[in-house]
Formats: C-alpha cells, sequence, structure tokens
C-alpha cells in the first residue's frame, strides 16, 4: 500500500509536465493527450485530464480553440501559451536536476 501511493505522487508530480510538454508540441485534442500519455505509460483516465488542463488554463499556460469535426460537434483543441512556454522551459531545467539527484542518489543499485 505504500508503494502504491508513493508511485501515484511520483506520477502525478510528473502529470502537469508531460501534459505541457505533449502540447507544446502543436495544438492537439484532449483525446490525444490521453493517447499520448498511455502510449507514455501513465495512464490517464478523462476526469483527471479536464480539471489538470482548466487549471493550467485558468493559470495562462494553455489556450484552446474550437474547430469544426467532421464526425461531431465542435472539438477544443489546446496550445500552449508565451507563459506556458516559460514554465516549461523551467520545468525542463528542474527536470533535469531531478534526473540526475535521483540517479546520483541511487547510485550502482541495479534496477529491474
Amino acid at each position: 500500500m505504500i508503494a502504491e501511493n508513493t508511485q501515484t505522487q511520483m506520477r502525478k508530480g510528473i502529470l502537469e509536465y508531460c501534459i505541457l510538454s505533449i502540447i507544446s508540441r502543436g495544438e492537439i485534442y484532449a483525446s490525444d493527450i490521453i493517447g499520448e500519455l498511455k502510449k507514455a505509460e501513465l495512464l490517464v483516465v478523462e476526469g483527471t485530464l479536464y480539471p489538470l488542463l482548466t487549471r493550467l488554463k485558468n493559470n495562462g499556460l494553455l489556450s484552446y480553440s474550437w474547430q469544426e469535426s467532421t464526425s461531431g460537434p465542435p472539438r477544443k483543441y489546446y496550445q500552449i501559451t508565451a507563459e506556458g512556454t516559460e514554465v516549461l522551459q523551467k520545468l525542463d531545467v528542474t527536470w533535469k536536476e531531478l534526473v540526475f539527484a535521483v540517479q546520483t542518489a541511487i547510485g550502482d543499485r541495479e534496477i529491474n
């Protein structure tokens, strides 16, 4: 149980970073973000993603536009803002620092 809680917290901690990274590649539909996260084995459901997208938008890191769909109602496509790009660049630095710190702390211990 302790390991599962820690794993969940670790995943939550990097989820916003991963979402910003995905959106920084170009405008994207929420379902496609979920697909990218699943491909990265960061399984996320819509109930988790939409509140995160809303928070990121409310913080000025994302914007969105509505686009017509050939298969139903209009779709909301997300884009990263200039402020979001600045935050992402800072998170990139933090990520590199964390990777170094964890690799240093783990040392030569073999991980399966």
